[in-house]
This record gives structure tokens, sequence and C-alpha cells, in this order.
């Protein structure tokens, strides 16, 4: 245990964490920079949470007692600041005149390891329990949304019942999952900093019996906390922007196998849709012509 930093010992923890503690750790874990200054009887105050209750975290994740865990938070907190640090470094270092071509090379080598990480049954596997699901629900927040949006607008083109949770609200995302159940599945997408409100909708659509899938970093991500089928991909970056390439080919690469897997519905929704666009007039005849023979599955 003494090997493992804070945010580690935390989502090592967090599954069986009660509720008073689960709110110590998401606070923690989102308002890091508040947090490592803060006394035990503070935190408790801010969370409405007793200071024996705060005391007692920080002996459930491994520390002597509050003053070993505080130290540790403000270490973390220093960590973070030097990756900030880091980060100016590397783009100090990078040369202006040649942004195009260490950006390209960098996104090539994310797609190279995640073409290496990503173990192809897993792959089958998530495309199978999507396909089979009777509701698919998507959450992806902050950097991740951009990731979600395009799942969920692609996923719904190529079997329908899709269901994006669009709103950093916990008690929000929870009243848009009221229905989940064991014969949907529920697709967290989360890149560090890792989002604590995407781990608890997966928390809630795991209780719930829901399968669960994945998109991360890593296989040792707090994401694969609650899921049956992690996929990984590779987001590493020159800049505080992370790279995208790989997990939007990964996501691209689903929805692909899944429209391979349902050519009729496809089909069908294609057409319902173009035949919507053309009586409402959304574009005109000569902006889109994606029904035409070059684009229909065979």
């Amino acid at each position: 245990m003494e090997q493992l930093q804070l945010l580690d010992r935390i989502f090592e923890k967090y599954p069986k964490m009660s509720k008073g503690h689960k709110a110590i750790a998401d606070f923690v874990v989102d308002h890091m920079d508040e947090a490592a200054f803060m006394t035990a009887a503070k935190i408790g105050q801010k969370l409405n949470v007793s200071e024996s209750t705060v005391v007692r975290f920080a002996t459930g994740i491994g520390y002597d007692g509050f003053p070993a865990f505080q130290d540790a938070l403000a270490e973390s907190f220093k960590a973070r600041v030097n990756r900030g640090k880091d980060m100016d470094v590397k783009m100090e270092r990078t040369n202006p005149s040649n942004v195009l071509d260490s950006i390209l090379k960098l996104d090539i080598a994310n797609i190279q390891n995640t073409i290496s990480a990503l173990d192809a049954a897993t792959f089958e596997m998530a495309v199978k329990i999507i396909s089979e699901a009777e509701h698919v629900y998507i959450c992806g927040l902050r950097s991740n949304a951009p990731l979600a949006s395009f799942l969920h607008y692609y996923l719904n083109m190529a079997r329908g019942n899709a269901i994006l949770l669009n709103t950093t609200s916990v008690s929000e995302t929870f009243e848009q999952m009221m229905h989940i159940g064991k014969k949907d599945v529920f697709i967290g997408i989360s890149f560090p900093r890792y989002s604590m409100r995407t781990l608890k909708a997966m928390e809630l659509a795991s209780d719930r019996n829901a399968k669960v899938i994945a998109l991360t970093d890593s296989l040792n991500s707090p994401m694969c906390l609650y899921s049956s089928c992690n996929l990984v991909a590779s987001t590493e970056s020159l800049s505080i922007i992370d790279s995208l390439v790989a997990p939007m080919s990964v996501i691209q690469a689903l929805v692909v196998a899944l429209c391979l897997k349902n050519k009729e519905t496809v089909r069908n929704n294609l057409k319902l849709l173009q035949e919507t666009w053309n009586n409402y007039q959304v574009y005109s005849n000569d902006e889109i012509d994606f029904m035409g023979d070059d684009h229909t599955l065979n």
C-alpha cells in the first residue's frame, strides 16, 4: 500500500467506500487545489460530514492519520503543478516551424500504441454488447464531450436508442439514467484527468446490472473499476490539448463494425433520414447524396 500514490489509493478503495467517504473522495479528486489547503474540520464542514469521518477516510485509504493524508495531498497537488510546468517545457522545446510534423507524428504513434494495446477480442465483445443492448447510455465530460457526442450521433444512425448524458450535474446524470437496467449498456469515456462524475455514473450502471464499457487510456485507469469491457487508446500530447485521434479512431471502428453487423437497420435509418430531409427541405439535392450507388452498404 505504501507505494501507491494518493489518487491510486482513493480509486482502489472507492467501490467499497461508504457514502460519506465517497463524498470526500469526490471532493478531493475534483477539487484537489482547494482540498490541499483545508483542515479535516474544513473539509467536513464543506461536505456536511463530521471531522472524524474525514479522519477515518484518511486512515481508510492507508494513511496513519489526517496529517499524513494532508502531506500526501499537498505532494499530489505539487506534482500536478509540476506536470503543468513540464508541459510548458515541452511546448518551449517544440519548434514552432515544425509543429504540424511533430503533432502528426505523435498522433501516428498514438494510433500505433493503441493498435498494440487494444485486444481484438475485447473490441469484438464491445461490438456485440452494444449491438444487443436495448439502450446505449454514453457519458464523456469536459474534453471527452466531443468523443461522446460523435459516438452518440452515429450510434443513433447505426442502431438507435442511444442516450447522451450531457450534463455536468451528478443528480441530473442520475435522473437521465433512471430507467437503465440489465438489458442496457453504459459507455464511459474518460482520460486523464479522470472524471469522477463519469465514474459515479458507471457505478450506478453497474449497480443496476447494466453492461459497462470503458474507453480510457489504460487498464489501470479508475474507469475500469466498474466496467466488464475495457477499450484503451493512447492520448499522448505535446501541449495542454490531449490528442483525441486514437480514441476517435476506436470509436469510428466501433461504429463501422456495428454498421456492418446491422446493415439492414442502417439502410432503413439512412433512407428514413434522407426522406425526412427531403420532405422538410433541410438540404438541397446537390448538397447531399450519401444514399447514392457509391455509398451503399454491401
